[in-house]
This record gives C-alpha cells, sequence and structure tokens, in this order.
C-alpha cells in the first residue's frame, strides 16, 4: 500500500472500506478493458428521477440477486435457453453475460435517452441473429415476441422482489404497478409480447406460460454454472449470499425443474445476509 493510501486508511478507515467496496462493485458492471464506465444518471431519460424504475434499478445487491434469480428462470423456456447455449459463451462467461445485462438496464432506466434508444435498437440488432432449431427440430428466433415477453416478466418481477424483500417493503401497491407500466416501455420497444402493466398481470402472464417450461440436462448445467460460478473482482462471500438469496426467491416449480434444494441458508438467514449486504452497499454508495 502506497504512504497517502496508508495514510488515508488510517485517517478514515471507513472511506477507505467505502471506496474499496465501490470499487469492486463497479468492476464487476464495467469492462475497463472495453472502455466501460459507470451510466450517468439524466435528467433527458426514458424515466424521471424518483419514479419507481429508478428505484429499484439503482440498488446494486437487490438487482444482483433479481438478476440471478431471473436469468435462472428464464433459462425454463426452451427457446431462451437454447439461444443461449447455440449463441453465446454463457459457460465460460456468466459474468459477462449479467454485466452487459446490468450495463443495458442501466442505460435504458436512466442513461441519456438517446443512449438509451440506441441500446435497444443494439439489443434488437442482436436478436435477429439468434435463430436456430431445438433438438426437436422447432424454430426458435430471440425475436419471438412471446420468448421476449417470458424473458421481460420474469425480469421485472424478479428485480420488484428483490426490492421489496431487500429495500422497501413498505412500496405502495400503486408504485409497483407503476414500476410495471415504465419497464413496460422498454419491453415493447424490444418487441414483447405480452407484457404487463401492472403486478397482477405479470402473476397471470407468468401462471399462463408455465406449460411452455421445462427442465433436462441443459437447464441443471445452467444452474450449476450460476451457483458454482465466482464473480471477478467480487469477495466470493458476496457471491454466495447473492447466489443463496436468489434460489431463495424461486418459487417452488421453478426450483424442482432446475433441481435445486432450497438453498443451505435457506428463508430468515438468507434474507437477513442478503438485506445486510444491501445496506452495506447503500451505505458505500452514499455520497461516493
Amino acid at each position: 500500500m502506497h504512504g497517502h493510501m496508508a495514510s488515508h486508511a488510517l485517517m478514515d478507515p471507513a472511506a477507505f472500506v467505502k471506496r474499496q467496496l465501490v470499487q469492486r462493485v463497479r468492476a464487476v458492471f464495467n469492462d475497463p478493458a472495453r472502455g466501460e464506465a459507470p451510466v450517468i444518471p439524466s435528467t433527458n431519460a426514458l424515466f424521471a428521477p424518483d419514479t419507481p424504475i429508478r428505484m429499484v434499478h439503482s440498488d446494486v445487491i437487490s438487482m444482483m440477486v433479481g438478476g440471478v434469480a431471473a436469468l435462472l428462470l428464464q433459462m425454463l423456456h426452451p427457446h431462451a435457453l437454447r439461444g443461449v447455449l447455440d449463441h453465446s459463451n454463457f459457460r465460460a462467461d456468466m459474468h459477462g453475460r449479467l454485466r452487459r445485462t446490468a450495463r443495458f438496464i442501466a442505460m435504458t432506466t436512466y442513461g441519456e435517452r438517446t443512449q438509451a434508444e440506441q441500446a435497444i435498437a443494439r439489443v434488437n440488432a442482436i436478436h435477429t441473429r439468434v435463430k436456430g432449431t431445438l433438438p426437436d427440430g422447432t424454430p426458435y428466433s430471440a425475436t419471438d415476441p412471446r420468448v421476449l415477453a417470458w424473458v421481460h416478466v420474469t425480469g421485472a418481477a424478479s428485480f420488484l422482489d428483490a426490492y421489496l424483500r431487500y429495500v422497501r417493503p413498505e412500496m405502495p401497491g400503486a408504485e409497483q404497478d407503476e414500476y410495471f407500466r415504465q419497464f413496460a416501455v422498454i419491453a415493447r420497444m424490444l418487441g414483447a409480447d405480452p407484457v404487463p402493466e401492472t403486478r397482477a398481470e405479470a402473476a397471470a402472464i407468468m401462471q399462463a406460460m408455465r406449460p411452455e417450461l421445462a427442465g433436462g440436462a441443459d437447464v441443471r448445467e445452467i444452474a450449476r454454472v450460476v451457483m458454482e460460478n465466482r464473480a471477478q473482482g467480487i469477495l466470493v462471500p458476496v457471491q454466495a449470499v447473492i447466489s443463496n438469496a436468489a434460489v431463495d426467491m424461486l418459487p417452488p416449480y421453478a426450483r424442482t425443474l432446475l433441481e435445486l434444494d432450497p438453498p443451505a441458508l435457506a428463508g430468515i438467514p438468507a434474507k437477513v445476509a442478503a438485506r445486510s449486504l444491501s445496506e452495506t452497499m447503500r451505505w458505500a454508495f452514499k455520497r461516493t
């Protein structure tokens, strides 16, 4: 440690710890090798400051928990699963995928409007190239509105559920519905259909699509990669807490299809660990 850093740490250990935490978390979401820096919140974004979508999507830990839960749910749709297996290096670069998803959400939620629209256009262009056939010969395409609907609704529901669990359990129902209405704007620009505009509609769509979901060897493999992979640049215990909290959030039918046991830190302990981590990160990001 350089002399001035050492003296800084001695003078203000809390500030030093904050900087270390923030740097590690930002390294998870931004790839400096690609010239990526954190997305700067804009007053000219698709959504106004202090509205539900910007509040939900700004909490680091609840978004990480929700993101892992959403990914596991999304892979239960055979078309979404096959698209990932055929057109990405997911097994080798799970965190790259999660990081790109996180950047896309940050950019479209509170990035400058033109940049948000460009990010959506880039994803739409990529989706046109993601197509092929399932093992049974059924064709699939990442532009299929119904597959996009499953990806969207599982993401939105998981992000909101994690926010309610770990940040703001008392969030009014009207604000929860507003969150879905706001997120629907992005989903429609990506071509998803049907798109929920309330919490009740989201639950109904997820229930209606249950018969389309499936387990199997590939799904189990994805679940294993997700649960065993260790994030780079962030402490291993943090990753373990996030993975456990994500599995704890999954509905029982999803855990059954994924063949995942309830986490070792099931229920209350998993919630306490994740809530403590969430509070620590909010402390670290405040006025950094």
